[in-house]
């Protein structure tokens, strides 16, 4: 599924628990580490990511480590592109007092503009955060059926006991569909069948995967979409929330400032932002 995955590192209190999770995701994936830091190289530094590494027995022989100077967005964008990063993994940063989490400006700017899947991480751990509870946007896009399939690739290789794959229903189709003199009866049918819609286009999705032993539950909802999402994956306890990007859809331009701004300024849970 990803064959390098790429840490942007800055020496912060939580440089140990980043790298614990992204080893743990390297040895899972199979894959080689890109650690990228941006800005000034000592031997202090050096000696101290040294240290990290040889605590938490990482693969020197698969580690490549990128010393930049500039821009940190502009820097980390390029370095994940020249080196053909397929995953990059970031931490979200806590709202002070708050059980809440966010993504600052330059986690922002990277997650627009990053030419690979981003994971954002609310809390990594040094014994390394668990993904067992997931959740999938299934809400119908042209790039859905790819996300679905990823998500689900991903949940595989964690080995989540269970994964939701979270469908909405179209506002405008239910205020269409009841446009009318309706009864509650007529109104009450015409719901039950768009979320029976909304069911089949996600069976038809995974009916073509490879599920493996995942349990797979397929709910519905209605109304703000990140509002409904966040909900969902506080409602469950879920652990990973994976979402997609297909810049040639413009999914960001239909998801910022709005949807997928209000979930980065909140965090319900971890993130998977899921690239072409």
């Amino acid at each position: 599924m990803y064959t390098k995955i790429a840490l942007a590192i800055a020496f912060s209190p939580r440089i140990e628990a980043l790298i614990a999770e992204v080893k743990r995701l390297v040895l899972l994936f199979d894959t080689e580490l890109l650690l990228i830091h941006v800005g000034t190289k000592t031997p202090q530094l050096e000696e101290k990511l040294d240290q990290l590494l040889q605590r938490h027995g990482c693969d020197k022989l698969r580690i490549k480590v990128l010393w930049l100077e500039g821009k940190p967005v502009k820097m980390i964008l390029k370095a994940c592109e020249e080196e053909k990063v397929d995953l990059l993994v970031a931490g979200a940063l806590k709202q002070e007092g708050l059980f809440k989490y966010y993504m600052g400006t330059v986690g922002r700017k990277i997650i627009r503009k990053a030419p690979c899947s981003v994971l954002t991480l609310i809390e990594p751990k040094v014994e390394t955060s668990e993904f067992s509870r997931i959740v999938i946007n299934g809400t119908q896009l042209e790039f859905t059926p790819q996300v679905i399939e990823q998500g689900l690739e991903f949940s595989k290789i964690v080995k989540a006991d269970l994964v939701s794959i979270l469908n909405e229903i179209k506002l405008y189709g239910l205020q269409m569909g009841t446009a009318g003199e309706d009864s509650e009866d007529e109104i009450s049918q015409t719901r039950k069948r768009l979320v029976q819609n909304e069911i089949e286009y996600v069976e038809k999705i995974i009916d073509k995967l490879d599920k493996g032993n995942l349990k797979i539950n397929i709910k519905v909802t209605g109304g703000k979409w990140a509002v409904e999402l966040a909900r969902f994956c506080e409602k469950t306890d879920a652990n990973l929330l994976v979402v997609g990007d297909d810049r040639r859809l413009n999914f960001f331009d239909r998801l910022f400032p709005h949807d997928l701004e209000e979930l980065l300024s909140t965090l319900p849970c971890n993130l998977l932002i899921v690239k072409k």
